[in-house]
Parts: C-alpha cells; structure tokens; sequence
C-alpha cells in the first residue's frame, strides 16, 4: 500500500504541476496578444535573447556544421557517396540540428536568466509591489518575454542555418578536398523550402517554451536564494527536455508522411 500510495502521490503531484503550467500558459498567452502592450520591453528582450545569443548560436552551428561534414565522408566514402556530404548537410542542419541546438543553447542561456530574474522579483516581493500599483504582472513580465521569444528564436536559427551549412562547406573545401562549386550546387539543388519553413517553425515554439519554462519556475520560485537556484536549475532542465519533446511531435507532423 505504500507503494501505491507513492506512485499515487507522484500522478497527482505530476498532474496537478502539469494543471498549473497550462493555466500559466493560459494566462501568459492572453496577456501577450492583449492590449496594453509594454513594446520597450518587448524590445530590450528581443536583444537579451536574441543579439546577445548570436554569438553562442553561431559558434555551436559552425562547429556542428564541420562536424557532420566530417561524419558524412567518413560514412558516404564507404560506398563511394561522397558526393551525399553538402545534401546531408543542409538537410541535417535546417531540419534538425539549427532549431534543436540553437534552442537547446538559448535555454541554457536565457530561460535560466529569466528565471533567476523573476525568481528574485518574486522573492523579494517586487511582484507584490507590480499588484499594489495596479501593474498586472503577467502584463508586464511574463508576455513581452514570450512574444519576443517566439518572435525571436526564428531569425536566430535561420542565421545559425546559414552559419551551420558554411560551416560544412569550410570543412568541406578545406579538409575534405571536395569542389566548391559542385558543393553550394548540390546545397543549393536539393534544398526544398519546407526544410527551411519546418525548422523555422519549430525555433518559434522553441522560443515560446524557453520563455514560458523560465518565466514560470521564475514566477512560481519560493524560499530565497536557495528557491530561486532550485527555479533556475528547473527552468533549463524542463525546457531541454521539452524542446526535445517538442521537436519530435512536430517532426511527426511535417515529415510522418
């Protein structure tokens, strides 16, 4: 019976945290797309998650790009395919790698800060304060970060796209000795727009997840310093596991057929 009692404790716990993010979600999206709009903030937010990721986005797309040129010839060369290399590429890094490690990144950069942001607002009663001044604070802290996650997270990963397939074309040229112009050929011929609008899409709800993820443990955070470490430390690891999550089902439904 103790058992019982245990795994029932966990389903309850489970759902009943599951309830309250949906609500949360609810309340941030309707606030989000409602006027007032805090347009300032929206902006700065834009920047912090945005221009001030670039850097982060880009490296880990260059690299991955050379990477998985290096992989690719090592496989394809094994039946006389090197040929595959740009296809394989492109492909990998607009579908799947672009979105899913630019997302993965950004989480780990900004939904902890959004997090440790809030987190501490809520700790020391500065969310308190937003109420008694007729500030509704979902209005003005929880919405701007999720429209300009959303809005966001596409530009950043066409950009990492692109840094992410000149990566495997420096590598490409560089190490492997293949041609350059049969390669930004073979790139260019075989990339279809569904593979750049797909990867595209998912960035978009990856956004809105690191935000949503970081402004809700942030908000929901308790117990001073230590509540809000424990809020930053959940907001990555929920959001990570949530792209990952995400990114599936949406791979299901553009490319099950």
């Amino acid at each position: 019976m103790n058992i019982l009692a245990i795994i029932g404790h966990v389903v309850i716990s489970f759902l009943a945290s599951t309830g309250a993010l949906a609500i949360f979600a609810g309340k941030g999206i309707y606030h989000a797309v409602t006027p007032p709009l805090y347009f300032r903030i929206i902006g700065q937010q834009m920047m912090r998650i945005g221009y001030y990721s670039l850097p982060v986005v880009g490296l880990t797309a260059f690299f991955t790009g050379g990477a998985l040129a290096l992989q690719i010839y090592v496989g394809g060369s094994r039946f006389n395919a090197e040929s595959i290399v740009p296809t394989i590429v492109v492909l990998g890094i607009t579908r799947e790698l672009g979105p899913v490690l630019g997302g993965l990144m950004v989480a780990g950069r900004v939904a902890a800060a959004i997090a440790a942001e809030i987190g501490t607002m809520r700790v020391t009663e500065q969310i308190d304060a937003l109420s008694t001044l007729s500030t509704n604070p979902f209005k003005y802290l929880v919405g701007p970060r999720l429209v300009a996650a959303t809005a966001t997270m596409p530009i950043l990963v066409l950009i990492g796209d692109l840094i992410g397939v000149m990566g495997g074309y420096v590598v490409s040229i560089t190490r492997l000795d293949l041609n350059g112009a049969a390669y930004m050929k073979n790139t260019i011929d075989f990339l279809e727009t569904q593979d750049v609008v797909s990867g595209l899409a998912k960035a978009a709800v990856f956004g809105f997840i690191i935000a949503l993820m970081g402004t809700f443990h942030g908000y929901r955070s308790k117990g001073g310093a230590q509540g809000v470490g424990a809020a930053t430390t959940n907001a990555v690891v929920t959001a990570s596991v949530l792209i990952l999550a995400a990114n599936y089902l949406l791979t299901e439904v553009f490319f099950s057929s």
